[in-house]
């Protein structure tokens, strides 16, 4: 059996593309779950403290990631 090279099946433009499909995906993720929490506020004046956590998380990491990349860079 021929064991096909992982190399040749992956390229630059495949994990670009994985890149921005992560990122817009967390950035999506953070979008939902303060809408999520601000529904729950403005709509049943209860405070989902699940969703702000969730999108607390995804922005100290988002920003985490981005000061680091940009004083190693």
């Amino acid at each position: 059996m021929k064991v096909p090279n992982p190399a040749a099946l992956v390229d630059e433009r495949f994990l670009t593309h994985r890149l921005r499909a992560t990122s817009l995906a967390g950035v999506a993720g953070g979008v939902v779950a303060v809408l999520q929490f601000a529904w729950g506020w403005y709509v049943h004046h209860v405070w989902r403290w699940d969703m702000l956590a969730v999108a607390l998380t995804i922005i100290a990491v988002k920003y985490a990631a981005l000061i680091y990349y940009r004083l190693t860079d």
